[in-house]
């Protein structure tokens, strides 16, 4: 375990390490934009599904006018914490217009239908917002539903965070059992459990995944779990040859002298000490659950529509890579790039922070 010295130099090491240190702002500033997606992203209605299909598959610095009109269903006031986590539903119509004038207490506009095509409308100002009219500018462009990419984006990297986060919860909690409990006993429960390894090491990860996806069904907790179970393997190996290294200590010996339990030298005097190996491989982890899950979704088996995922926003629009707006696959593929970039970066710093390789 560090004491407040080797923490004092693991934090000096860490923010000397470029790459570290560029990781750790890119994922700090990602885990903000998840948290308050809703209030950053320009569209917060839920997973952010404004459909304008007049104005379907624009290239980036797209703006219109849009008429704003009451709609016919009164809607209550959200809650600003219920609007934290799942948006607000739009109080108004959004209709894109070309031209407009108000005459007297209406509004006489061209309703923008498709490039060159318009059809000219009346409506009564006591119908529309105050002002009725309002400029929306799409910094990233629309999808081919008229949709805004960038506030997608923006609440797309929720997904890529909590499946992340959930899939190395699950796999550092089974891993480190596993690998803790074969380490530490040896014997039997050590071929047991390597046993188990090797069976699930043996079976490609993708092919897994889809296994325990079909099985539990298609959603967005599913997915979580999936990733999470094929990921644990890793951990348990690396967990088991790290304590059946310092088992053999004096140490540890000295604990069993002690008549000191095992759970308490496993948990107390193995595991803290391995945490240095434990921390880097979770990054490693966490990228590798981000790329799965994008590939699940990308495929169909994931996070289902409408609720925006990185993966399904490239399955959406991959053709669009070789026509006219190619902005709409590669968006969210770089996105995708640079927050596994980011773990990757991370866990090279924490790598050599801890001086893992000494270590192992």
């Amino acid at each position: 375990m560090l004491n407040n010295t080797q923490h004092s130099g693991f934090s000096k090491r860490l923010l000397l390490n470029k790459g570290a240190v560029i990781g750790l702002i890119l994922i700090a500033l990602s885990s903000l934009l998840a948290v308050f997606a809703y209030f950053i992203a320009p569209d917060h209605s839920p997973n952010a599904n404004r459909m304008i299909p007049a104005i379907g598959g624009r290239k980036p610095g797209f703006t219109n006018n849009f008429l704003l009109t009451k709609r016919e269903r009164v809607l209550a006031n959200t809650a600003t914490i219920e609007k934290l986590f799942f948006g607000e539903e739009d109080t108004y119509t959004y209709t894109p217009i070309s031209a407009y004038q108000q005459v007297g207490d209406s509004i006489i506009y061209q309703q923008y239908i498709d490039e060159g095509v318009s059809d000219r409308k009346a409506i009564h100002l006591k119908f529309c917002a105050t002002p009725a009219i309002q400029t929306l500018h799409f910094y990233v462009g629309t999808d081919k539903f008229g949709r805004d990419i960038l506030s997608r984006l923006i609440i797309g990297v929720r997904v890529s965070l909590s499946v992340g986060l959930i899939a190395v919860i699950i796999s550092l909690t089974i891993g480190i059992f596993l690998g803790a409990v074969a380490g530490y006993f040896r014997g039997w429960i050590d071929e047991l459990v390597l046993w188990f390894i090797n069976t699930i090491w043996s079976i490609p990860t993708l092919l897994l995944v889809f296994a325990i996806t079909l099985a539990l069904g298609k959603g967005f907790w599913q997915v979580f779990i999936a990733v999470g179970l094929t990921m644990w393997v890793n951990v348990a190996r690396l967990v088991r040859g790290q304590v059946m290294a310092i088992r053999e200590l004096e140490y540890i010996e000295a604990t069993k002298v002690l008549g000191y339990s095992h759970s308490r030298t496993i948990f107390k005097h193995i595991l803290p000490n391995i945490l240095g190996p434990v921390m880097v491989i979770a990054a490693s982890n966490f990228a590798s659950a981000i790329v799965i899950e994008a590939g699940l979704s990308f495929l169909g088996v994931g996070v289902q529509p409408p609720q925006p995922s990185w993966g399904l926003m490239i399955k959406e629009h991959y053709n669009f890579i070789i026509t006219h707006n190619p902005m709409l696959a590669l968006a969210p593929g770089i996105a995708i790039m640079l927050l596994v970039l980011s773990f990757n970066l991370l866990g090279n710093g924490l790598r050599d922070a801890l001086n893992v390789r000494g270590k192992i």
